[in-house]
Parts: structure tokens; sequence; C-alpha cells
């Protein structure tokens, strides 16, 4: 059965920003890179992109979804939890009726022998924005035996011969090509010897220069007096585009208090600018590692704050 809602034109929006979208209590949709490849059997050239994949054990909700279908369909967060519900519902209900639930753009969704939840993504569709206008390509074959066999076959019509007469015709230019091969090889010895000449007087100026060198530093004398003391500064450095947001604030001033109260509690906090709608966002820490973002988060979610949710951005 077809599947036709808002909710999958929304997840298929973020597939193209993030890495990962999560559906609260039923899954998460993953996207990864995949490079350039050919299929050889049908020669289709497939330009770079991204595949798309299902985890059914990421079920927490990380407040991407809801957060971005309250702000396209201006309502509440708690309406926009309420609506995903309904979404997750609808599509658990189907599968335990054993019907194939399909989402536009995104791929089917099956129950298998097993009652496990197997997911076949489509191919038609590319969430890479780099790669955006990109299509299939299929080539024909070069079919080289063809082009020999038509070479023979003009050799065959148009043989080339080679007679006595040619070949000593000019007996002249054969002294000739014997000269101008020995006065190139006499050529070639003199200028041998002249490098070989320039490069042992060059070496023997590099070992006087440096010999002046080494002996002006020996004679030299450094005094430095009050030497400054020596000062060590630890910088906390934040790398990575996964970051666990820990609130947006309206007040600059707020935010900045939020970073110092997670830093005494020993996150790497910082501000990490304003989001479109004004708010100066904070996080607890940023990560290089999805999947270690992930744990991060999920234990934040457990004994920090359970409004904590993942931001997949590159920051400038």
């Amino acid at each position: 059965m077809f599947v036709s809602m808002q909710l999958a034109t929304y997840i298929k929006d973020l597939l193209y920003r993030y890495e990962c979208i999560i559906i609260p209590g039923f899954g998460a949709f993953l996207t990864q890179y995949r490079s350039a490849r050919i299929d050889e059997e049908t020669n289709t050239f497939y330009p770079p992109g991204k595949s798309l994949s299902f985890n059914r054990q990421l079920q927490t909700n990380d407040g991407l979804l809801a957060n971005y279908v309250a702000s396209v369909e201006k309502c509440s967060y708690e309406v926009a939890v309420q609506k995903i519900r309904n979404f997750t519902a609808k599509v658990s209900l189907q599968l335990t009726e054993g019907e194939t639930v399909s989402i536009k753009n995104l791929g089917e969704f099956v129950l298998n022998a097993e009652k496990s939840i197997q997911f076949i993504p489509s191919e038609t569709e590319n969430f890479s924005t780099a790669s955006f206008g990109l299509s299939a390509y299929v080539s024909t074959k070069v079919s080289r035996e063809e082009y020999k066999e038509t070479v023979e076959t003009l050799e065959e019509k148009a043989p080339i011969h080679f007679t006595p007469e040619r070949r000593t015709a000019r007996p002249y230019l054969k002294y000739a090509a014997i000269g101008l091969i020995a006065l190139t090889l006499g050529g070639f010895g003199g200028m041998k010897l002249y490098e070989s000449q320039v490069q042992k007087h060059n070496f023997a100026a590099k070992q006087e220069a440096d010999s002046r060198i080494e002996n002006q530093i020996q004679e030299a004398t450094f005094v430095i007096e009050n030497p400054l003391p020596a000062l060590k500064i630890t910088v906390p450095k934040q790398t990575g585009k996964y970051h666990i947001i820990a609130g947006a604030f309206r007040v600059e001033e707020n935010a900045q208090k939020k970073v110092k109260l997670l830093s005494e509690k020993g996150y790497t906090a910082k501000l990490i600018g304003a989001n479109r709608y004004g708010l100066h966002q904070v996080v607890y820490s940023s990560f290089e590692d999805r999947l270690e973002a992930l744990r991060e988060l999920r234990k934040i979610k457990n004994t920090e704050n359970e409004a904590a949710w993942l931001l997949v951005k590159d920051l400038k």
C-alpha cells in the first residue's frame, strides 16, 4: 500500500541536509556517501551520491523531525509529535496486516518471515546536494574486434611494398646520419665534463660558505635580560560537524550563562551562532564521529536533558 502523507516529504527534505533522521518510536533513516560507479554488465555510469538505509534500533526522539514539522506547519511542538505518532501507528498497523508500505521517494517496508521490518530503498532518489542534476548515463560498448577486422581489411586492399631500389636510392643519407650521431656523442661528452667541473666548483664554494657561517655563530653571544616567564595556555579544541544541542536562547547573555554552567559540569560547551529564528544555540559537545555523537546524546537524554537533540552542520 502506498503511503501518501506530508510527513514523507518532510523526511525527504531533511535527508538532503542531515545524515540521520529519527522517526520516534519507529526507527531512523540513515544516509552514507557512495562514490561514482560503473555497471559493466549494462555499461551504465552512476554519479556519486548518498545511499539510504534504515535502522530499527534508533527510536529515541531527538527533536529534529518534530521541530521541522512544527516550523513548517506553524504548530506547536506537541502537535508535531502527535502527527508523527499518528504516522508511525498507521505504518505499523499496515505492516502487521501483511501489507507492503511504500513511502514516496524513500522506499518500501515489509515484514519478513521472522516478523522483522525490512527496508528496500528507492533507487531513483539521490540525497547528495553536490550531485544535484546528475543522472545515470548509458554508454555503448566499444567493440575492439570490429575495429581490428576493419584495419585488416584496409591493409589487404592497400598493401605497402618496399623495394630494394627505394632503400638504396640515397646512400649519402646513411653517411650523413653516422656523422650526426658522432657529433652528438662528442658534444654530449663535452657537456658532461663541463657539468662535472661546475658541480665541483659549487661544492667547494658551499663548503667555504658553511664554514664561515659556523664560525660566526660560535663567536656570537646572546644575552637576554629579564626573560619573560613561560605561559601555558590550554584551549579546548572543538571539531566535528555533529553537535549535541543543549538549548537555544533569544538573549545571548543567557546563552553565555548556559555555556558557563555546562563547562562547570565538565562539558566542552560553546556557542555555535544563531539559527534561522535568531536564537543563540548552545552545544554540550561536538564530535567527528556520528555514532560517538549518538551515544553521547543518548547518555545526556537519560541523565541530563530529555530535550537535547543532534545537529549535523559544518561550522564555518
